[in-house]
């Protein structure tokens, strides 16, 4: 098992929780200014292709492109953040993405912008993110005691969430008032300032233990990875429930929402809808920091049902006379509220059960298995929607979600797995017994 310093052995002073640990206050300071930006990135990027060809198709294109390209990836950065200080990947990553983003930023304000060129740096944004996630997820142990993982990461998230709140408002305005590529440019500067506050997340070096020979190819690692990945049902079980998940609401929200609002309710409501989810994010994060339920995970999978209500909505809603946008901002908040809850409740249980030197590895297969229909349902919802119309293929999204969600369910081990807060003092629970991670919530990296 992995020795994680005294910094994440011992209790916080004075019982100050998280923040008394300072890797994590530079942490959280680093994800809550990228995701200022990055918040604001979907929408601009959505705007500015059907800016430029009006075609759901060509939109489908560009984001499946940088999901591709990101899962491809995903399983080299596991291995790569568990080989190297996952701090300085942070830095190096953010960096890069901040690049990837000016360049975009800079063509879509030019008006030089081609699909063959969005596809191209997406592909590049993708593969950027897919070393960044598997580092900035099994970063969290190493910067608080195992007693502190829970506050940590519902810390972590409501300040992400807290950040995503303004940068989808200000950049929602900011892309009404001047155009999507000034939000884009907002996205490459907060990439650029979060790798400066990355370089201060200063973590104990992870060492081994002695019992295990150290690994000896990159093929090796990786089957080390399967191996933790595998052995456990709760861990595959939630990762398939969330192959259809994600697909089926990316594919409804990142794809078909841009057009029905653009064809309804406008560009400025559509942002503050996606505002209000992630206000109810935030929400489910305070609820998180309170409420801490022994088969947490279990009602965190049946809470995801409840995010299929904003894609009922956008699909019914423009059918009747009531208001769009006020109705629109209840369900979109309410689920996420709904999904907070299993995006706390995953990552504990995750922290608490796989060894530290090879969580990043586990998270790489959870996010390849979590992200992998995305690009097929980024692709196929626009052809449908042409084909068939819009209102149905939404409700076909919904319906996937309610029977994934319901099939994880019903399976012993994801309603069984219980967490607890272990003495600080001691070191990380041992693997549990064969008896869970998705992207909890369907964002951008």
């Amino acid at each position: 098992m992995a020795n994680r310093g005294k910094a994440a052995q011992g209790r916080a002073p004075g019982g100050a929780g998280p923040f008394a640990f300072a890797p994590f206050r530079w942490l959280l300071t680093a994800r809550t200014i990228a995701v200022l930006g990055n918040a604001a990135a979907p929408i601009a990027l959505a705007f500015a292709v059907l800016d430029l060809t009006g075609s759901a198709v060509d939109l489908g294109l560009v984001v499946a492109s940088r999901s591709i390209a990101n899962v491809a990836v995903l399983l080299f950065g596991g291995v790569i953040a568990d080989r190297l200080p996952k701090h300085l990947l942070l830095v190096g990553t953010s960096l890069a993405a901040a690049g990837t983003q000016a360049v975009v930023a800079a063509l879509v304000l030019s008006g030089s912008a081609t699909i063959p060129l969005l596809v191209i740096l997406s592909i590049v944004n993708g593969a950027v993110a897919a070393v960044s996630f598997p580092a900035s997820a099994a970063i969290v142990p190493q910067t608080v005691p195992v007693a502190q993982l829970r506050p940590a990461n519902a810390l972590l998230r409501l300040s992400l969430n807290g950040g995503a709140i303004v940068g989808a408002s200000l950049g929602a305005l900011l892309i009404a008032a001047v155009g999507p590529g000034w939000g884009l440019a907002l996205n490459a500067a907060s990439f650029a300032l979060a790798g400066l506050f990355f370089a201060f997340v200063r973590t104990p070096v992870a060492v081994p233990a002695a019992a295990a020979p150290p690994p000896t190819s990159m093929l090796r690692e990786l089957r080390e990875g399967w191996q933790e990945f595998a052995s456990r049902t709760w861990v595959w079980v939630v990762v398939a429930q969330f192959a259809l998940v994600n697909a089926a609401f990316v594919g409804a929200i990142a794809v078909l929402g841009p057009l029905v609002a653009d064809d309804t309710f406008g560009r400025a409501s559509w942002g503050l809808i996606i505002a209000a989810e992630t206000v109810g994010l935030a929400l489910g994060g305070l609820l998180a920091l309170r409420w801490r339920p022994r088969h947490a995970l279990g009602i965190g999978v049946g809470l995801v049902i409840v995010t299929a209500l904003p894609i009922v909505g956008l699909a019914l809603l423009p059918l009747v006379e009531v208001p769009i946008v006020p109705v629109l901002v209840i369900a979109f908040l309410v689920g996420g509220v709904a999904i907070e809850q299993f995006g706390v409740a995953w990552d504990q249980s995750l922290q608490q059960n796989i060894p530290q030197d090879k969580l990043a590895r586990v998270y790489s297969y959870d996010a390849v298995g979590s992200f992998i229909a995305i690009p097929l349902g980024e692709i196929l919802v626009g052809p449908l929607a042409h084909v068939y119309g819009t209102t149905p293929v939404l409700l076909g999204c919904a319906a996937v979600i309610v029977v994934a969600s319901l099939a994880a369910l019903s399976t012993r081990s994801v309603r069984r797995l219980t967490v607890g807060v272990p003495d600080a003092s001691a070191a990380p629970a041992a693997p549990a017994a064969p008896a869970a991670l998705a992207d909890p919530a369907p964002t951008q990296p």
